[in-house]
């Protein structure tokens, strides 16, 4: 059974966030271009998961994790909620994850 967390970030640069991410977590995650997005890939001690970064929407970042193991889900949300929060802490970006 796949799990999944979901967050709707609120900006108005989704695609500058997106791609900042994924270049500085594409030096220890896979990362694979889609027309959403980035998507991130991490294996976690041999946990998979993934990380959808949805630019489609004007104001908003959309992040889909995914993975069958709990563990490496809140892993990758943490990794992913963690630095998007860093890097756009001036802008005041909050990530509220939901399962």
């Amino acid at each position: 059974m796949t799990r999944t967390r979901t967050a709707h970030v609120a900006t108005d640069a989704p695609a500058r966030y997106a791609k900042q991410l994924a270049s500085h977590l594409g030096r220890r995650m896979t990362v694979e271009q889609t027309p959403r997005g980035p998507r991130l890939t991490m294996d976690f001690d041999g946990q998979v998961a993934t990380c959808l970064m949805d630019t489609t929407a004007e104001d908003t970042l959309g992040l889909h994790a995914g993975s069958e193991s709990e563990a490496a889900l809140e892993r990758m949300a943490h990794v992913v909620g963690s630095h998007l929060e860093r890097f756009g802490a001036k802008a005041g970006l909050e990530v509220a994850w939901t399962a």
